[in-house]
């Protein structure tokens, strides 16, 4: 599975709102609510299971970036989302600087491989400075998809890269 097929248009905000990582979070909930790929009545679990995560330690992994996951009992197929702050996001990252990229997931609980799997592809995607950079300076969604689409990171249902 090319991490491509994670998002849609619908998925991508090219101008994520908030000043720190719960306000960003919400802002992405929200979005994903309005746009009907997350059930409104889950909003507030999901919420609460990404603060519980982010509470564990940051998802912040630096150089801009942040990976907000968690598992959830109530879907049955992962939820994605990628936002993008041009102002800059307080996740309290591993290396104190704002984020710009966020890459969310939220994931049914039985598919924990494929789970781990996915954060390492994406995590060794943003780790390409110039991927970080083509992302900072798209202009349009479609653009942004491309980007993800041209990337060669990508998962295997076995569990395997």
């Amino acid at each position: 599975m090319k991490l491509s097929s994670l998002l849609s248009p619908k998925q991508v905000i090219l101008d994520l709102k908030g000043e720190t990582c719960a306000h960003a979070l919400a802002h992405m909930v929200d979005h994903l609510v309005s746009r009907g790929l997350l059930d409104a009545s889950l909003r507030d679990e999901v919420l609460q299971l990404l603060e519980e995560r982010e509470g564990q330690v940051s998802t912040g992994i630096g150089s801009g970036v942040a990976i907000p996951h968690a598992f959830s009992d109530s879907i049955d197929h992962v939820i994605a989302a990628f936002g993008r702050s041009s102002e800059g996001i307080d996740f309290e990252a591993i290396d104190n600087a704002p984020v710009n990229l966020v890459m969310l997931l939220i994931v049914p609980k039985t598919q924990h491989n494929m789970h781990l799997q996915t954060l390492a592809a994406i995590a060794k995607m943003f780790h390409n400075c110039s991927i970080r950079q083509q992302l900072q300076e798209a202009e349009t969604v479609e653009h942004v998809l491309g980007i993800f689409d041209s990337d060669s990171s990508s998962v295997r249902a076995g569990g395997e890269n």
